[in-house]
């Protein structure tokens, strides 16, 4: 008998009554409680005791749980939405701060759909994200990556929260992912090759460690300089030449009065190949909208296009609009990049 397969929200009940078992047990947060249910799993089901905790009944309702989820025989898209419904209730339950909270599914697939229409995808990948958090849209971008090139992708990701990266961890090793996690401040040195891509949904503010910037041509001339300036040129360090960078950033980004001196580092660097806005309707207001700023570094077969990609992506409800932005972009691709 073929069972049927179980969709993420199926899966999400079942691993959601184990989490609050473990919570209960545990007496702890439901993002500590999580984290040992997902450890579990990823330990093929083997329930951790310790100090008689979890209580032997409560052990035997994790194991049949364990049972029915059959993690195993899950798809690695299926694991990442199941955690991701579980990481919701987390921010619900916890009253998890906002930039701890995730990139959301819709924006990590318009970045992996890009990544699909203007990288030249024919041989194994490196990528890597210096904000990576849960590690979300990391693995998303992977998972839509190795479905499309048929190749290995290989994954760096780097955070200063321990919290964050520990549900990164279990979750790249429950959809069986190969990525390595380090736990520091991505401004310093970094212990990680060079990469032929890198994705970031780049955290918005001012970097207070001023010493740590020396080195940095986007560092500001007073006072501390902006995070995601730092972080972007940190990101062109770390790519091989021509290498693509995506990053998740807010829409007034050369609105500000440090944006002169950041597009003429650009011009040095990199080049600016596009600058496209999130559709309106993934933000609760005009102020928090998103854009997606492509740059690629020079050297190797690398060239400026001749015409910047910019536009907006259209309502993801409307079909046709999609469509025309589709074709636009790839004729883009083939008169500029190609």
């Amino acid at each position: 008998m073929i069972l049927a397969k179980q969709s993420a929200g199926d899966l999400f009940k079942q691993f959601d009554k184990g989490t609050e078992i473990m919570q209960s047990e545990l007496r702890s947060s439901y993002l500590d409680a999580l984290l040992e249910n997902a450890e579990n799993l990823e330990d093929h089901g083997k329930v951790r005791v310790e100090n008689d905790i979890p209580k032997a009944a409560a052990v035997k309702q994790l194991t049949d749980i364990y049972k029915s989820l059959d993690i195993d025989d899950q798809d690695a898209e299926t694991i990442r939405r199941l955690l991701q419904l579980s990481l919701l209730k987390v921010i619900r339950k916890d009253a998890i701060q906002a930039n701890h909270q995730m990139t959301p599914d819709t924006i990590g697939m318009i970045i992996a759909y890009l990544i699909e229409q203007i990288v030249k995808l024919d041989h194994p990948y490196r990528i890597f994200d210096l904000t990576v958090g849960t590690a979300n849209l990391l693995t998303c971008v992977m998972n839509h990556l190795k479905a499309v090139i048929k190749q290995p992708v290989e994954a760096y990701g780097i955070d200063n929260d321990d919290s964050m990266l520990a549900v990164a961890s279990v979750s790249s090793a429950l959809q069986k992912l190969p990525v390595h996690l380090y736990h520091q401040d991505a401004i310093q040195a970094l212990d990680i090759p060079t990469c032929d891509l890198a994705v970031a949904d780049l955290p918005i503010g001012y970097y207070p460690l001023d010493q740590n910037t020396v080195n940095y041509r986007t560092r500001a001339k007073k006072g501390h300089s902006y995070v995601h300036h730092l972080l972007i040129e940190q990101s062109m360090n770390y790519l091989t030449p021509g290498g693509w960078g995506f990053f998740l950033i807010p829409s007034n980004l050369f609105q500000t009065k440090e944006s002169k001196s950041f597009v003429e580092w650009i011009q040095s660097v990199a080049h600016l190949q596009g600058l496209i806005n999130l559709p309106q309707e993934l933000f609760a207001n005009q102020a928090a909208q998103k854009s997606v700023l492509i740059l690629q570094r020079q050297g190797g077969s690398a060239k400026q296009a001749k015409k910047v990609l910019l536009g907006t992506f259209p309502s993801l409800k409307n079909k046709p609009a999609m469509q025309k932005f589709v074709a636009e972009v790839d004729q883009w691709v083939k008169m500029n990049i190609r």
